[in-house]
């Protein structure tokens, strides 16, 4: 049997996926989970080959709930995105489906999880490009685990990111907490007028700053509000100047 999980607030949705499922008698159905959280907790639980999983949730979206799973299973997007903006996800050699379903639709999509699972290959989503793709807002939250737990950090609470090897370190008030992420992606998906990249390493909360001071041979070395201090090169000096206007 096809270990398999519907996540998807929209029970009309699920239930038009468990009736396609039916044509389909090694599917076996262990879950179906209204959010994000029920879905991590559901896909730890269960260890599922195929998730039929929804993009635009409350509490987590699909992107920031597959951000959280060591391993990712198979992955059908159950989506409302238009087709034009779903040409992200043939990009990186995944399947959706638009919503409202069409059957024929639905038996492609199965048909190309099958000979993925067959053949027991399994692309690992890329969320940063997908969001990249998809996202029309800059960046309003970021979703961490911390530890056994999941936190949900609002944008307003960072004073500054930090590159550590293959993760970024988010720096709050509340502590500090790692994220598997690049530095780049967080740079274009967070406000060019409230963050800037400073330095390879560094991305700061503009509103953060205190002091810039000079350092040796272009460089620079800031004071943040919370006494943290950030290295500032001699580009990302530039990019800060015009846009708090040294």
């Amino acid at each position: 049997m096809i270990k398999t999980i519907l996540i998807d607030d929209e029970p009309l949705a699920r239930s038009m996926v468990l009736e396609y499922l039916q044509q389909f008698p090694e599917f076996q159905v262990l879950a179906e989970c209204n959010d994000g959280f029920e879905g991590v907790k559901a896909i730890q639980q269960h260890q599922p080959d195929l998730v039929f999983l929804d993009i635009q949730m409350p509490k987590l979206t699909g992107f920031e709930m597959l951000e959280l799973l060591d391993q990712q299973p198979h992955i059908i997007f159950t989506t409302a995105f238009d087709e034009f903006a779903l040409k992200a996800f043939e990009k990186n050699a995944i399947d959706y489906l638009l919503k409202p379903i069409r059957p024929d639709r639905f038996e492609k999509a199965i048909d190309k999880f099958k000979l993925s699972f067959q053949s027991q290959t399994k692309t690992k989503i890329d969320t940063d490009k997908l969001q990249e793709s998809l996202a029309e807002e800059t960046l309003e939250r970021i979703v961490v685990k911390n530890g056994a737990q999941i936190k949900i950090i609002p944008i307003h609470q960072i004073n500054y990111l930090e590159a550590y090897d293959d993760y970024v370190k988010i720096h709050t008030n509340d502590g500090m907490f790692l994220k598997n992420k690049t530095m780049s992606s967080f740079e274009k998906q967070l406000n060019p007028k409230q963050f800037v990249r400073v330095h390879r390493s560094f991305i700061v909360k503009v509103d953060q700053l205190q002091k810039i001071e000079p350092m040796e041979k272009d460089s620079y070395i800031a004071t943040l509000t919370t006494g943290g201090k950030v290295n500032i090169s001699k580009s990302g000096y530039a990019r800060l100047k015009q846009i708090i206007g040294l």
